[in-house]
C-alpha cells in the first residue's frame, strides 16, 4: 500500500512538473509563436474545417516558421486540407517547399494534383521543373496539365521551353487533341513561354499566332508572350495580327509590337 501511495505520489508531481513546463515554455514564446503554436494544436482537431482555418491563419502570417507548421497537413486524409496545406508552406525556402509539395503530383485525385501543381509554381523553385514537365506530358486531366504549364512559366526554367513548345505545336508524341478542352492547357503554355522569354519559343508563337484555327485565347497569348520575349523578327506576324477581326486579338498586337519597339530605343 505504502509503495502504490508512493508512485502515485511520484505521478502527481511527473505531471505537474511537466505542465510546469508547458506553461514556462508557452511564457517564453514570442507573441507570434504563440499564434503558430496555437494554430498547429488546432490541427489536431477531428473537425476538417478547424483544420482548413488554422492552416488558412498559418498561411496569412507569411512567415517561414509558420510554414513550417503547417507542413504535417500535407499528408492529412482530407483532400482539401491537403491542398490548403500546400498554398501554406510557399514561406519555406523554395527547395525545401518543393520537396514537400512534389509528392502531391502523384495523388490520385484530380484537384490536389492540379493545386500541387500551382504551389510549386509558386516556389519558383527549379528542382520542380522535371517534375512539373512529366507532369505536363502525362497527367490525363487537361487542368492539372494546364496547372503544370503555369507552374512552369512561374518558375522560368529553360529546360522547360522545349516540352511547352511540343504541347503548343502539337509535337509532343501524345494523342492529345486540339479540341476546346485542351485550350486551357495551348493558352497556359503560350503564356509560360513568354515569361520564360527563351527566343528558341518564338517560331511556335509566329505560328501559332497566325493560325486562324486556333483558339482567340491561345493566339492573344502568343501574341502577349512575342511582345515580352522581345525578338523583333516576330513584328511583321503582328502587324499581321493587328487587322484581325477579332479586336481583343489586334489589341494585344499592337500592345506587343509597342512593347517590341520600345525596347529597341
Amino acid at each position: 500500500m505504502q509503495m502504490f501511495a508512493y508512485c502515485k505520489h511520484i505521478a502527481i508531481g511527473f505531471i505537474w512538473l511537466t505542465s510546469a513546463l508547458a506553461v514556462a515554455a508557452q511564457e517564453n514564446l514570442t507573441p507570434i509563436q504563440r499564434q503558430i503554436e496555437q494554430q498547429r494544436q488546432r490541427l489536431s482537431s477531428a473537425e476538417v474545417e478547424e483544420r482548413r482555418d488554422a492552416l488558412m491563419k498559418l498561411n496569412l502570417m507569411k512567415r517561414a516558421e509558420a510554414s513550417r507548421a503547417a507542413a504535417p497537413a500535407l499528408n492529412d486524409p482530407d483532400p482539401m486540407i491537403r491542398v490548403t496545406a500546400a498554398h501554406a508552406i510557399t514561406m519555406l525556402p523554395s527547395d525545401e517547399a518543393a520537396a514537400l509539395l512534389i509528392p502531391l503530383l502523384k495523388d490520385k485525385l484530380e484537384f490536389v494534383r492540379r493545386e500541387g501543381a500551382y504551389a510549386l509554381g509558386e516556389t519558383h523553385s527549379r528542382s520542380a521543373a522535371s517534375p512539373l514537365i512529366d507532369l505536363l506530358a502525362s497527367d490525363k486531366e487537361a487542368s492539372v496539365r494546364a496547372a503544370a504549364a503555369v507552374a512552369l512559366g512561374e518558375i522560368r526554367d529553360d529546360s522547360a521551353v522545349t516540352p511547352l513548345v511540343q504541347v503548343l505545336s502539337g509535337t509532343s508524341g501524345k494523342k492529345k487533341s486540339r479540341s476546346r478542352e485542351n485550350e486551357f492547357v495551348l493558352r497556359a503554355a503560350a503564356e509560360a513561354l513568354g515569361k520564360i522569354r527563351n527566343r528558341a519559343a518564338v517560331n511556335v508563337l509566329i505560328a501559332t499566332l497566325g493560325n486562324d484555327q486556333q483558339p482567340g485565347d491561345v493566339r492573344r497569348a502568343a501574341a502577349t508572350a512575342l511582345g515580352s520575349i522581345g525578338d523583333t523578327q516576330a513584328i511583321p506576324a503582328l502587324k499581321t495580327a493587328m487587322a484581325s477581326s477579332d479586336p481583343y486579338l489586334a489589341d494585344a498586337a499592337h500592345a506587343a509590337i509597342r512593347k517590341l519597339e520600345s525596347s529597341k530605343n
